[in-house]
Formats: structure tokens, sequence, C-alpha cells
């Protein structure tokens, strides 16, 4: 534990948006999808925003990307005029992180190079601020060896883009204290955010594990010839994809077994279904299925630009979750 006992990021002589635990002041590091998308959602939530990044076009991207935002931040109910007003650009890291409450890194998955970053913010920042890695397969433990507090970082994991989808996985690595945690909860809270603290450290963590797992099996079918790309989709979003919004696989199953629930499903189908899981497919990125699939995608997507399948995209997924809000009884 630090000599001086971890506090709230508040300032006695600045009061930060109130919902927010007095957080004012968040430095992003790295001007990528993730970084910009995190920016835009802490603008939008009225803290002022310091982006931190070596490259030359980063401000130009930044910008670029908060903009083309703005219009799904409106939809979800967040207020955008002058969003751009407390944002600025630091490319010097140390003073990027100066009066930071909130540290927010996005930087390449390299553990080198985020020890190297942390290293940096640790020395620059204030005492009070929180430190989160935006990381998708270190472990906070890792980056931390490079810390005289390891305790002060967490893993803050979005799923991608942070400004709209709502799970965030909070990682403690095996020094992290439990009040990094439970700040790093709140103040995801209060941005909207659904936090799941992981029990454990694992590599993918949990949502992208998921994801990957179920990916392998669409490839396999795929590249078998069972199913095209589009017909596998199909069978996603019109079968699984709608049970998962609202019950994920372990309810869907319990919901499965009847009045007898999982238990009852897993004495009837478990075997059975276990019976099943050798025969999963294990594909293999190879030139022949990377042709397929890029070839597959082209013909069921290719004729509408990204930007616009990734527009239609979003506003189905603002609709489904306001839809899922108004069914659970809460408010954006």
């Amino acid at each position: 534990m630090p000599d001086t006992p971890l506090t709230p990021a508040v300032h006695a002589e600045q009061d930060g948006p109130a919902d927010l635990g007095g957080c004012r002041n968040a430095t992003v590091i790295g001007a990528g999808v993730i970084g910009t998308s995190w920016a835009a959602l802490f603008l939008a939530h009225g803290l002022h925003v310091t982006v931190t990044d070596p490259r030359a076009d980063a401000e130009e991207q930044v910008r670029a990307g908060v903009e083309e935002i703005t219009p799904t931040l409106a939809a979800l109910g967040l207020p955008t005029d002058g969003l751009t007003g407390r944002l600025r650009f630091e490319p010097d890291l140390a003073a990027a992180v100066a009066d930071a409450d909130l540290v927010q890194e996005n930087g390449p998955e390299r553990l080198g190079v985020k020890q190297e970053i942390w290293r940096t913010v640790e020395q620059a920042a204030p005492a009070h601020a929180l430190f989160a890695t935006s990381t998708s397969g270190v472990p906070a433990t890792a980056i931390a060896e490079a810390l005289e507090q390891p305790e002060r970082l967490v893993v803050g994991h979005p799923f991608n883009p942070p400004h709209l989808v709502p799970l965030v996985e909070v990682v403690p690595g095996q020094r992290t204290s439990p009040e990094t945690v439970e700040r790093a909860c709140a103040l995801y809270t209060a941005l909207g955010k659904k936090p799941q603290v992981l029990r454990k450290e694992i590599p993918g963590f949990v949502a992208n594990r998921l994801q990957s797992a179920l990916f392998r099996e669409a490839v396999h079918l795929v590249a078998e010839g069972v199913v095209t790309e589009a017909e596998l989709d199909a069978i996603v979003t019109d079968s699984i994809g709608l049970r998962w919004a609202v019950a994920g696989p372990f309810q869907t199953f319990h919901l499965g077994g009847g009045p007898g629930g999982l238990p009852h499903f897993l004495a009837h189908l478990g075997t059975a279904m276990a019976a099943g899981w050798p025969h999963l497919g294990r594909p293999a990125f190879d030139e022949p299925t990377v042709a397929l699939l890029s070839q597959q995608a082209q013909d069921a997507f290719g004729a509408e630009p990204v930007a616009g399948l990734a527009a239609r995209r979003d506003r189905a997924q603002i609709a489904l979750l306001n839809a899922l809000r108004e069914d659970r009884g809460e408010t954006a």
C-alpha cells in the first residue's frame, strides 16, 4: 500500500461534475479508435479531456473521430453542444497527466511500451489520480511491475466502441487495491457504463474469449461450406443474438430446463451437448481460408461502405439499448 492512502478524485478548489465523484480532468493516452471513443464519452459527461499521442496527426484524427461520434452521443441522450471546447492536446506525456483525475491508457499492446508509459505517468500524475489501462490482453500485474505503487493500476477494458457499448471489464492485478477497483467501478458507472469485475486475471479476459470461441466455430462452418458468412450472420442475429441480448447463455439454458431450471437442463441435455464439443471446428487462418472469408465478406457486405454499415449498426444498437432500458425501468 502507498504511504499516503488513495483519496477520491476530488479537488477542494474545483468542483467536477457531481455524478462523477468530483472527477474533472481526464487524460486519454493514445489517439486510436478506442482512445478517441473514450475521449468523446468523457467530453459528453462534462470532463476536461487531454489527449496525448506522439503522432503528428493525432489532433486531426481525434477531432474528426469525435465529430463522427457526436450524433451517436446525442442519440444516447448525452449533451453535445460545445463538445470539443474542453478538449486539448499535449504530446508530452508527463505534461498531459499533470492535472489528471483519471488516466485512461490505450497504448500499443506491448508490455514494455505500457510499462514505460505508466512509469512516466506515475511520476508525473497527481497522487489521487485513478490509473486505468484499456488493454485487451496484457495483465495489470505485469504492467504494474514497473510501478512503485502497483495498487493504483487496474484494467478498464471496454468493449468497442466505448462510447456506445456498455461493458467495461474491470480486472485488478495481484496488487491492485480494493479501493482502486471500487473507484474505477463507481466512475465507469457514473459514465453510463456497466463495469464487471473479473475475479482473476486470464488472457483475453471474458468477452473477447467468448467472442473468439464463437468466431472460431463460425469460421469452421463457413470454411467447410455448411453456410456462407451472410447466412451464418442471419442465423446468429435471428436466434442466439436475440436471446443473449436479454438473457446470457446460462440464463438461457436455465430457462431451457423448464421448471427444473439449469440442473434439469444439465441432467437431461448436458451430456449430449458435451459429447459434441470434441467435434467443434479448429480452423486456421491459412491462405485458402483467408481468401474464402475475404471474398465472402466482399460479396455479402462490400456493396455498402464500412462507415454506412457501422452507422446502421450503431442506430440499431441504440434502439436495442433504449428498449432494454425501458424494459428494466432504467434511465439513460
